[in-house]
């Protein structure tokens, strides 16, 4: 079975999960939903490796942001459900010399990413701090890599596929986020780190790989249904 077969795969069961668990949720009006908003400060990089080398060494960590909505539903008193809608950037940035050449460059990309995480709540007299884990997946939109070397400088736009001769990266992508945070009343701040777990570059000869990491600061407000 091909790669692209498998990812495939993996995505329509995530999806039909994430589907399935909203819908059941939503169904039981014992529980209460809770919607909300949430922005954030990114801060992301890249695993960019082979069998034989890491290139990603002299990567850096790229500012960025993430802006979405968010919806929590319970389980237990102390155990929900936690998805969301977000937007986020992603990318890397490099700044080395080689030769007495200075080297400059930053990748710039943008994702539709639909976290599916369980959310663990502990109260501590008026706050409540809270942990997550889970998946979630991602869509890449759009891109771009500018770079600048030695007095010449390039501008171009990210291609999305699966072809290795013309595309740089695959749209789809898959990770995990674990996080923690505190709540007071409808306030939430949290910082959260997620890390790729599959490989979304259309090029693998030789094992190769790039795999996205993003830490995050947020800050949210939460908006009780019923």
């Amino acid at each position: 079975m091909s790669r692209t077969k498998i990812q495939y795969d993996i995505m329509k069961n995530l999806l039909r999960l994430f589907v399935v668990v909203v819908v059941l949720s939503m169904a039981t009006e014992t529980f209460a939903q809770t919607f909300g908003v949430r922005a954030g400060f990114n801060l992301s990089n890249m695993v960019a490796k082979d069998d034989d080398n890491t290139y990603s060494d002299d990567f850096k960590m790229k500012p960025g942001f993430q802006i979405g909505v968010t919806a929590e539903f319970p389980i237990t008193d102390i155990f929900l459900f936690e998805t969301g809608l977000i937007l986020t950037t992603k990318g890397f940035k490099l700044s080395e010399s080689e030769d007495g050449v200075d080297y400059e460059g930053t990748l710039s990309l943008m994702y539709f990413e639909i976290p599916i995480t369980g959310k663990a709540v502990y109260e501590v007299g008026d706050l409540q701090i809270y942990g997550i884990f889970g998946p979630y997946i991602g869509f890449g939109l759009s891109g771009k890599s500018k770079y600048e070397a030695g007095g010449d400088s390039s501008d171009e736009t990210i291609n999305w596929g699966s072809d290795a001769n013309e595309d740089d990266f695959k749209r789809f992508d898959l990770g995990l986020i674990i996080g923690a945070g505190v709540e007071i009343q409808a306030f939430q701040v949290g910082i959260s780190y997620g890390f790729g777990l599959i490989n979304i570059s259309p090029e693998s000869d030789g094992g190769y790989k790039d795999q996205n990491r993003v830490l995050a600061i947020t800050v949210g407000y939460k908006i009780k249904g019923k």
